[in-house]
């Protein structure tokens, strides 16, 4: 069967806009598709970035106010490695400072609605028999809330396959009823089994209903999803829709993210060379201000510092870490008041726990390397990438069992070593002491060196690579066309 052709639209792709795991996604997968032989093209804001990565881009389209609250815009043309582009231009929505949903104040934009709306019915217009351009997709990928509409749009007006990804169901989109109207949307689809979701139209909640197939980013956060405690409210109809629902574990950029060839560290390394990963943990320790001890593992945090990653039961533990003795060496931003507890635990420990605030790439890509085990126990993690790189980087994580972390952390135990799979350690509970017990066993194991080169080398020999995520998708939207 000849793959189908796919619009991929998203807010958000790397290098030029990211918030989060979506821009990765996006600035991975489609190009990794688009190598195994999808017809595939993205779909995105021209935000500033864009507009100055891509100032001669073609005019492909004029688009006339689709909707009485939308209004005129424009699609470009542009290319990226041999993955075609198409930005819809629209200044007086896209043109804007600050975050693609925050305003320099931090503040969401009062007419996000109206900004996603048109990306959405874009999205869907490319996908029906009005499209302005010859090329047209047989199935629409919309991610996360932001263009999860799409599904809704081409429901109700007909049109290709649909498939919506959720990337983190916390965020979901709602808006007050007038927004119906002002999309273009028929007064039929404020149903309970349409767009509406207690009283508001919910981004998300139509794409979950209306697509042809759904889709998250690891198969344990599709099953997670589908109970009260992460639905956010939508589980009773992810349970309602889970004959449809389908878990594909992200991959990571093996290119950007490969410690043999890293522009970044102070020496290269492989896991049939894992000697000089000491010159990264010297050189780490120099940087950081943290003493050059040999004779303790060195924790890495490269994260937001927010309750959903659990940095709170670390900072709870953490001033126990030079009693173990261990180092931590944390890179982040988020939460003020974490922020401001990092700090402190930091002046309470010079030379044995270093934090920097704000997030820089060449830094992050030091810490895995230089750190001995990386620490991420989030209380809820669709997918995670830090913890494949951590893998890549022969760096064994500490994680929460949930989401994509359970999918790709073995914990050490006498059945998983036999098996040559351990490559972490696995808290149950997000509790401080669990997770002091785990930080507790990876110390350990870390003095027992050759137990520790051995759950080193069983994490790099993984393959997190796209490939087998492009794989699963082009299945997925073959499977899309035969709904």
């Amino acid at each position: 069967m000849k793959s189908p052709a796919v619009l991929f639209a998203t807010a958000e792709m790397a290098p030029w806009v990211k918030t989060g795991g979506l821009g990765d996604v996006a600035g991975a997968l489609p190009a990794a598709l688009r190598r195994a032989g999808t017809d595939i093209r993205v779909l995105l804001p021209n935000y500033p970035a864009l507009r100055a990565a891509f100032p001669q881009a073609a005019v492909l389209a004029e688009l006339p106010a689709l909707a009485p609250g939308l209004p005129a815009a424009r699609l470009l043309g542009a290319e990226s490695g041999g993955l075609p582009l198409l930005l819809l231009d629209c200044p007086a929505l896209y043109d804007r400072p600050g975050n693609p949903y925050l305003d320099p104040a931090g503040h969401d934009w009062a007419d996000n609605g109206l900004r996603f709306g048109l990306l959405s019915r874009v999205a869907a217009l490319l996908g029906q028999p009005a499209s302005p351009l010859t090329w047209r997709p047989d199935v629409v990928h919309a991610n996360d809330w932001q263009t999860a509409l799409a599904p809704a749009f081409l429901h109700y007006q007909g049109g290709a396959a649909s498939v919506v990804t959720v990337h983190n169901i916390a965020f979901q989109g709602c808006f007050d009823r007038p927004l119906l109207a002002a999309l273009g949307l028929p007064d039929a689809a404020w149903r309970f089994d349409g767009v509406e979701y207690h009283g508001q139209l919910s981004f998300l909640k139509a794409g979950l209903q209306l697509a042809t197939l759904i889709s998250t980013v690891s198969p344990t956060y599709a099953r997670e999803i589908q109970d009260e405690h992460f639905g956010y409210g939508l589980a009773p109809l992810l349970r309602h829709r889970a004959g449809q629902l389908r878990g594909i574990l992200n991959g990571v950029d093996t290119a950007q993210w490969n410690p043999a060839d890293d522009p970044a560290l102070a020496a290269p390394y492989a896991a049939n060379r894992l000697a000089t990963k000491r010159i990264n943990k010297a050189a780490l320790q120099r940087e950081m201000g943290l003493h050059e001890a040999v004779d303790r593992p060195l924790f890495g945090v490269v994260s937001r510092l927010t309750h959903q990653k659990g940095l709170d039961l670390l900072l709870t533990v953490a001033d126990g870490l030079p009693h173990l003795p261990a180092q931590l060496a944390v890179l982040g931003s988020g939460d003020r008041a974490m922020e401001a507890g990092y700090r402190a635990l930091a002046e309470r420990h010079p030379g044995q726990i270093a934090v920097r605030i704000g997030f820089d790439e060449g830094l992050a890509h030091r810490i895995e390397a230089g750190a001995d085990s990386f620490v991420m126990p989030s209380r809820f993690e669709p997918c995670g990438l830090n913890q494949m790189y951590s893998l890549r980087y022969g760096t064994p994580p500490v994680v929460r069992a949930t989401g994509g972390l359970a999918d790709t952390v073995v914990d050490i135990s006498p059945d998983s070593l036999a098996e040559r799979t351990a490559c972490g350690f696995v808290l149950d509970a997000d509790t401080p002491h669990a997770l002091w017990l785990a930080l507790e066993r990876a110390a350990a194991a870390w003095r027992n060196r050759r137990l520790w080169q051995r759950i080193q080398q069983n994490g790099m020999r993984r393959d997190f690579s796209w490939e087998h995520a492009a794989r699963d998708y082009a299945a997925l939207y073959r499977d899309a066309t035969r709904h």
